[in-house]
């Protein structure tokens, strides 16, 4: 791979043990705190990392770009990634967040959210839930303990639902089964894998409904029969799922309510067996 085709950490990354100690230090703080070359210029970053100018131009070039712009652009371009680590600054290290910050946060999340995602909307993605012969939930990385806590709750009243991929399985050994009378899920949190979009090109292949759970920073899915896109935002280094807890449980909740009599007695006979095999 030609260093032109390398992400902006990988080259500094690579170029790290050639570097004199300056450029070096420069390097250690760039992979720490990326976002600030995206957003600063190159006095600036010599400022915040105790550099000369003459150190950031040399590192730049030993990066293998023409100007500091080319860099700052291909930053910028990383930056859309959702890497957390482009969103930190080094300012943020010196600082804690408090507890009200951070629950000031997650109910600006929410409310951001929930301006477009609407109760009709959760309702009809319920009676899907129910309706589909099969149900498959997909996530990935940080999806993938939703994925797994959404079909854990739902299988209270679903009895045809899965997570997917399990370990060591592929995708493809699902999908091959995907009808059009099923639903699937799929949660696509940052960072998304890199193949998402050969995913979603998949299912619509397959002609099933397509739920897309997301952050805010994904355009919508328009071959998504339903496209909630959850606030992420945080004052911490970390993304703010809050809203995406709540739309996990209002799914599941709402699927329970609508399940009626029939839902109503298979939550009896798991309590029942729950008693009975003395699990609980």
């Amino acid at each position: 791979m030609s260093s032109k085709d390398r992400s902006f950490l990988t080259r500094v990354r690579s170029a790290m043990p050639g570097l004199h100690p300056a450029e070096r230090r420069l390097g250690e703080f760039v992979c720490d705190f990326p976002g600030e070359l995206a957003s600063y210029s190159g006095s600036e970053l010599a400022g915040l990392a105790h550099v000369s100018k003459a150190t950031v131009s040399r590192f730049i070039k030993r990066l293998g770009y023409e100007s500091y712009e080319e860099a700052r652009r291909h930053a910028r371009e990383e930056k859309q990634t959702g890497s957390r680590l482009f969103l930190s600054t080094s300012a943020d290290v010196s600082s804690v967040q408090s507890v009200v910050a951070h629950v000031a946060q997650g109910i600006a999340n929410l409310e951001a959210s929930f301006l477009s995602i609407t109760d009709a909307q959760i309702d009809a993605a319920a009676r899907a839930i129910l309706a589909a012969r099969k149900v498959w939930v997909i996530g990935f990385r940080s999806s993938h303990a939703f994925a797994a806590y959404l079909q854990w709750q739902l299988t209270q009243v679903v009895e045809q639902i899965v997570a997917i991929p399990g370990g060591g399985q592929t995708m493809g050994e699902h999908l091959v089964s995907c009808t059009p009378d099923d639903l699937v899920i799929v949660f696509g949190l940052r960072r998304r894998v890199a193949r998402m979009d050969l995913l979603l090109n998949a299912i619509a292949d397959s002609k099933a409904k397509l739920l897309y759970i997301t952050d805010e920073g994904v355009p919508f899915q328009n071959g998504a029969a339903w496209h909630f896109r959850c606030q992420s935002l945080a004052p911490g280094p970390l993304f703010n799922h809050v809203a995406v807890t709540a739309v996990c449980h209002l799914l599941a909740t709402r699927a329970i309510e609508q399940a009626g009599p029939a839902g109503r007695k298979r939550l009896r006979g798991i309590e029942a067996l729950n008693d009975g095999l003395e699990e609980l």
